[in-house]
């Protein structure tokens, strides 16, 4: 299959601490394991997706780091600190929401949102906030609707200020929850060179939740995938083969190379819905 990754372009960073370590950690929800005994370090300038079905704990997993859930055991430290403690290091992309028609928050004052954190209302940074978000926007090629509200733009152009918004504070790790969700095709490539290039020139790690990780296949560094019958973490190669997710699935899964894109196949029957990583067939 096709399978190649491109090499960070920033090397030097490979010997600096993980923005990202995470220790033999399980995390439990409403009384069931989601995931146990997960290892994971996330180096600066590396880009690790997080593949798996519905209900494996993938947008869990970026809340623990976030601060939000707490581990039922192991540990997990983020930029050398708790979960929750880094503040603007963290750029993070939650799951789309389109806005009302009617919002009336200008595309520029949202993506400065990430720039205020736990500041709103302060100006004496005004000049370094409008310099900031200036070149998240053009990072994304959104500064041509900049002043333009929210609710009426398309859901692609809304979710290329989320990702500006996510740049413009210069974060060392960004977190990813489905950014391409809903897009066409040429939104998504738009918003996965957005990440790559600011990954690459920033050093900063990217963990990125997908259903579909073929848009990625040609940057991504590693792939954890969290299944029912455990997790796997490595190469895309050597994770998205027919005996390692049937491994992870408990039920023979074929992989196929068609084109260059991964199609999965579950049980011979066609029927791969819901196993996470897309190429369907």
């Amino acid at each position: 299959m096709s399978t190649e990754t491109v090499p960070t372009t920033v090397p030097s960073t490979r010997a600096a601490a993980p923005v990202v370590s995470v220790r033999d950690a399980a995390l439990e929800l409403g009384g069931r394991t989601l995931w146990s005994h997960l290892d994971l370090e996330l180096s600066p300038g590396e880009l690790v997706v997080v593949l798996g079905p519905n209900g494996a704990g993938k947008s869990s997993l970026l809340r623990v780091l976030l601060g939000s859930l707490e581990l039922a055991s192991g540990t997990a430290q983020v930029l050398g600190g708790p979960p929750g403690s880094a503040g603007g290091r963290i750029g993070y992309v939650p799951q789309q929401k389109l806005f009302d028609r009617g919002a009336p928050l200008r595309a520029k004052d949202l993506v400065g949102l990430g720039f205020d954190g736990p500041r709103p209302g302060i100006t004496l940074r005004g000049a370094a906030k409008a310099r900031a978000v200036r070149s998240a926007l053009e990072r994304v090629d959104a500064q041509h609707y900049a002043s333009r509200p929210v609710g009426r733009l398309s859901g692609g152009e809304q979710q290329r200020l989320r990702i500006a918004q996510s740049f413009v504070s210069s974060p060392e790790l960004l977190l990813c929850d489905e950014p391409l969700l809903s897009l066409d095709l040429g939104h998504q490539r738009a918003v996965l060179d957005a990440i790559d290039e600011y990954r690459r020139g920033a050093g900063a790690g990217v963990l990125l939740v997908t259903h579909d990780v073929n848009p990625l296949l040609g940057m991504v560094d590693r792939v954890l995938y969290l299944a029912p019958a455990g997790h796997r973490l490595g190469a895309p190669s050597e994770v998205l083969t027919g005996p390692v997710l049937s491994e992870l699935y408990g039920l023979h899964v074929d992989v196929l190379d068609v084109h260059g894109r991964v199609v999965v196949v579950a049980g011979g029957s066609g029927d791969d819905e819901g196993l996470g990583t897309g190429g369907h067939a």
